[in-house]
């Protein structure tokens, strides 16, 4: 089992690695899921997530766009996997496990520091997962 800490990971690359992972059958846990970053221009961020929200339909139809930054995460990882209804994107999928902040039986575990950047972009450039939807 990896377990990968999300902190200042760049979500693309972050997602890639984990997917990467989970094809080859290996099971995967990613933590602070919440500090995770976003590149790109803050505004534009933000209006695509809030415009995802918006698009659902009714209240009781539609697809339903979460809040929460694991789920965010999550569904971005499942966009890197080949089908994640059926074969072996779907056995990936279920291997991977997300969680916002660190679990207690994870504390003290070795974590993988994945989807870094060497350089971290200019301040106005990144958002973080947790200030999407406050």
């Amino acid at each position: 089992m990896k377990i990968v800490d999300g902190k200042d990971a760049v979500l693309g690359r972050l997602a890639s690695f984990v997917a990467k992972n989970a094809l080859e059958g290996k099971k995967i846990v990613i933590i602070n899921c919440e500090k995770v970053i976003i590149t790109g221009n803050k505004k534009m961020i933000k209006e695509h997530f809030e415009e995802k929200r918006s698009k659902v339909g009714s209240g009781q139809k539609g697809p339903k766009v979460s809040r929460l930054s694991e789920r965010i995460v999550k569904r971005a990882i499942r966009g890197m996997l080949p089908n994640h209804r059926k074969g072996r994107g779907r056995e990936a999928f279920k291997k991977i496990k997300c969680y916002a902040g660190v679990p207690n039986e994870y504390e003290k575990s070795k974590k993988i520091l994945a989807g870094r950047r060497p350089n971290i972009p200019h301040k106005n450039k990144i958002l973080k997962v947790e200030d999407i939807f406050k």
